[in-house]
């Protein structure tokens, strides 16, 4: 049995803690806040209630497996994930809406061509067919392996071209190139780029192997949980209770000890040091200056920046109204669900709008987003009762990421600058999970850092990944 420490307590930290825990291992996870969930959090006032961070999960198959493998109670029985449908609404610039299905390729390909009219749903559905492609051939080795240290297949975009498009005798698309190319103008374009853009990702800078993530949704569902995304954090948290994963909350790492070139503890900011035999990193490795080698840390693209606004409105949610409403670069949520609101005649509504990466767009005010979801919300305005804005400076005071930012999910293609940190690192015994390291960002590539980091540390360099 190994004494392990964990720096944070996010879903990747969580997740990592209970399959060591279940494995043997003496597991104590250390977070500088006075709560478990990292970016996973709740505000609640006047009887309303908000997810601060991720409002759906994608890909539920990975928290799954984590309470298959760590206890006897599924998921099913502490935490209730419902698939959303329809799975999204579009608001175009010129005020059409398009409401696709989830989970049916076919409905959605129906729905696209009522829309845009003849071929537009064959182009659609065209398109995700590569998608898919592109998934099955990065499925393993970007999700479900370790980063393997020579990664120009990962560099290369598994994204099939189009013959006669062009876009083979030059540099590889970007996705904002695919869009307009394969599925035209009107509009169209924007039901792949909208979706994209908001994993925080820039479509006229992403390479097109980012049409995987609108393939994921279609294909495995956007799902919500009962009560909001907080109560899936709960579930991790007290699993890892049940497995006698121990949590000291306001313990701030300063930094990770290595003693004869490995890993050996932490010290915390009142200089108190704590031995280990490894150390786990679940929060960004700069910012505690996890010393890293040139194969375990890819250049990679800056995060992009999140406002999220919280609506009270009087008046109840009407019956029509999609859970989740994509306008450009704002994204509207609305759950029917009694628990975050006082009651049926009132509405708890939240809006995320992400600035990425070089974006020149000024920064969006809180006016701005009740204007973009006004779009969405018939009589916003006039339902209003308070609002309060969220900015990056509030998330990096909440969570500890630096200015605020919010890591995307791995990408193949670009070269590899779309990838994070391996989940080993140049000193034996210190391992990285979580959202900034391999294979991302989100609730689904965060909860996969779990399998990953457990299998190394349990199994060593025999693992060759997640089953």
């Amino acid at each position: 049995m190994a004494r392990i420490a964990v720096i944070g307590a996010g879903m990747g930290a969580m997740a990592t803690a209970a399959r060591l825990a279940v494995a043997g291992h003496q597991v104590t996870v250390y977070e500088r806040g006075a709560t478990y969930g990292g970016a996973v959090g709740r505000y609640a006032r006047d009887g309303f209630v908000f997810d601060t961070g991720p409002g759906l999960v994608h890909l539920p198959a990975v928290y799954r497996d984590l309470f298959v493998k760590t206890g006897k109670r599924p998921l099913e029985e502490c935490a209730e994930l419902v698939q959303i449908d329809p799975a999204v609404r579009y608001v175009l610039p010129d005020g059409r809406t398009v409401t696709l299905p989830g989970g049916s390729h076919g409905g959605a390909a129906a729905a696209v061509g009522a829309a845009f009219g003849p071929g537009s749903g064959e182009r659609w559905s065209a398109v995700l067919g590569r998608a898919r492609d592109a998934w099955d051939a990065t499925r393993r080795p970007l999700l479900e392996e370790p980063l393997h240290p020579v990664r120009e297949a990962l560099g290369r975009d598994p994204y099939p071209a189009l013959r006669g498009s062009g876009l083979l005798r030059r540099r590889p698309p970007t996705l904002a190139e695919v869009a307009v190319r394969e599925l035209g103008g009107d509009g169209q374009d924007e039901l792949l780029t909208a979706r994209v853009r908001a994993y925080g990702i820039d479509p006229a800078t992403a390479p097109a192997s980012a049409a995987v993530l609108p393939y994921m949704e279609q294909t495995f569902g956007s799902w919500y949980v009962r009560g909001g995304t907080r109560e899936l954090a709960t579930a991790v948290y007290e699993r890892c209770l049940e497995r006698k994963v121990a949590f000291e909350f306001g313990a701030t790492v300063r930094e990770a000890l290595v003693r004869d070139d490995r890993a050996a503890g932490l010290r915390l900011a009142d200089g108190t040091e704590v031995e280990a035999d490894g150390v786990v990193c679940a929060v960004d490795p700069q910012k505690l200056r996890i010393p890293l080698t040139a194969d375990s840390a890819p250049a990679r693209t800056e995060p992009g920046r999140w406002y999220t606004l919280f609506a009270a409105l009087r008046g109840p949610r009407e019956a029509d109204a999609a859970h989740r409403t994509l306008l450009g670069p704002v994204t509207v949520l609305r759950p029917d669900d009694p628990a975050t609101r006082p009651d049926a005649e009132h509405e708890a509504v939240t809006v995320h709008a992400v600035v990425t990466a070089g974006s020149t767009e000024p920064s969006p005010s809180a006016e701005d987003l009740l204007t973009a979801a006004a779009r969405a919300v018939p009589g916003l305005r006039e339902r209003l009762l308070w609002h309060e804005l969220r900015t990056p400076a509030d998330v990096e005071a909440a969570t500890g990421a630096v200015g605020g930012r919010v890591p995307a999910p791995s990408l193949a293609g670009a070269g590899g600058r779309m990838l994070h940190p391996a989940n080993s690192t140049g000193v034996p015994g210190l391992y990285l999970a979580g959202g900034w390291a391999h294979p991302g960002g989100g609730l689904a590539h965060a909860g996969m850092t779990g399998a990953l980091v457990a299998g190394l540390i349990v199994e060593g360099a025999e693992f060759r990944g997640s089953r």
